[in-house]
């Protein structure tokens, strides 16, 4: 892909090594962005410097909600290297929303490219301190300048980048969650396996409850019988009881994590009974009863694994593990993010080198 180039005039402070990096904060001197439109396709790729976007009013985006978005993560290894993690999943699940949301697909290869382009201009601003890492947001939103509800004809399809610590404040120590059981985020058939802010607005209103309480995020449970585990709202979920992995199946509510697919892979490979299937909060709690459920632990790209130490539905409050993160769940910390860093062999080759 023809990709040009035009470097910033303006370079801006980066951030020093010792600060502090609040998740999503800061962002780096450039940004990729290419259009659409119904009889060129994707054309005019470029990477230009950060800077405020003009959009007219009428912007479909702005009243029908027509957009997406990806994340991953850039790595700088001891050697000097740069690393994406499994960026060709990303691409993969980009798509698979795109079809859900009537926006054209982009080519996997493209896509890669792109992110690479944009990350290869802003190299030095990969932060190196352990548990920091460079966030990469690739998106893409409707921009005809249209009321009316139909898909659009023109979209921009934009990646920005931001040097980041850990999303959660409390890093790897365990987080407490809160198990919602009023409000709805996702049924099957509707967006919630394809990564769209409409999936995200939905969770907010429970997390700002949650917050108030002292819970970092909520649990969803399904849309239907209000009885079944799904997601927490930025991360899949995982519980180990009496020796065996449990994740809720992909059913079409839940987003296909990529971290998620890891982690089953490196379980399987460990010899690790897993299984993929609904499972209830009712469940989960007599088994807490009954003193088998060992670990309970949240995936994802931003925070990796985020062990859970407490658990609350109700008025039933589960303390897991002695609030301390557990065996597996550092283990799998450990050796995902050593891949991640190319301290480890990647023997599944899931990182993809930024040249």
């Amino acid at each position: 892909m023809d990709i040009k180039i035009t470097q910033t005039n303006n370079p801006k402070a980066k951030p020093n090594e010792d600060d502090n990096l609040l998740f999503g904060t800061i962002f780096t001197d450039h940004m990729f962005i290419m259009d659409y439109d119904i009889d060129k396709g994707w054309h005019d790729a470029r990477v230009i410097p950060y800077q405020p976007l003009s959009l007219d009013p009428a912007t479909m985006v702005f009243h029908y909600g027509q957009e997406m978005f990806e994340g991953l993560k850039a790595y700088k290894t001891k050697d000097g290297r740069t690393l994406l993690f499994r960026p060709n999943k990303n691409a993969q699940r980009t798509n698979k929303t795109n079809k859900r949301l009537c926006i054209p697909e982009i080519e996997e290869e493209v896509f890669i490219d792109a992110i690479k382009t944009v990350i290869k201009q802003d190299e030095d601003w990969i932060p190196t301190k352990p548990g920091t890492s460079l966030y990469v947001r690739p998106f893409i939103i409707a921009t005809d300048p249209f009321l009316g509800v139909r898909p659009s004809r023109t979209y921009k399809f934009m990646i920005i980048l931001s040097p980041v610590g850990a999303y959660y404040p409390e890093g790897l120590n365990p987080v407490k969650i809160w198990v919602e059981d009023e409000y709805v985020r996702a049924v099957r058939g509707g967006l919630g396996e394809a990564k769209a802010g409409a999936n995200y607005v939905a969770s907010l209103k429970s997390q700002v409850e949650a917050k108030k309480e002292g819970y970092s995020q909520v649990l969803w449970l399904d849309g239907i019988e209000r009885k079944y585990i799904e997601e927490v709202g930025a991360m899949n979920i995982f519980f180990k009881i009496g020796g065996k992995v449990i994740t809720p199946a992909l059913v079409g509510s839940i987003l296909p994590g990529v971290t998620r697919d890891s982690v089953l892979t490196l379980c399987k490979e460990w010899n690790i009974p897993v299984e993929e299937r609904k499972i209830s909060i009712k469940e989960i709690y007599q088994e807490y009863l009954n003193g088998t459920l060992e670990e309970v632990f949240g995936t994802g790209t931003a925070a990796v694994i985020s062990p859970v130490g407490e658990l609350r539905w109700g008025d039933h409050i589960m303390n897991i593990n002695n609030g301390e993160i557990g065996q597996l769940s550092h283990k799998l910390y450990d050796v995902i993010t050593g891949i991640q860093l190319g301290e480890i062999e990647d023997k599944y080759n899931w990182t993809n080198e930024v040249k």
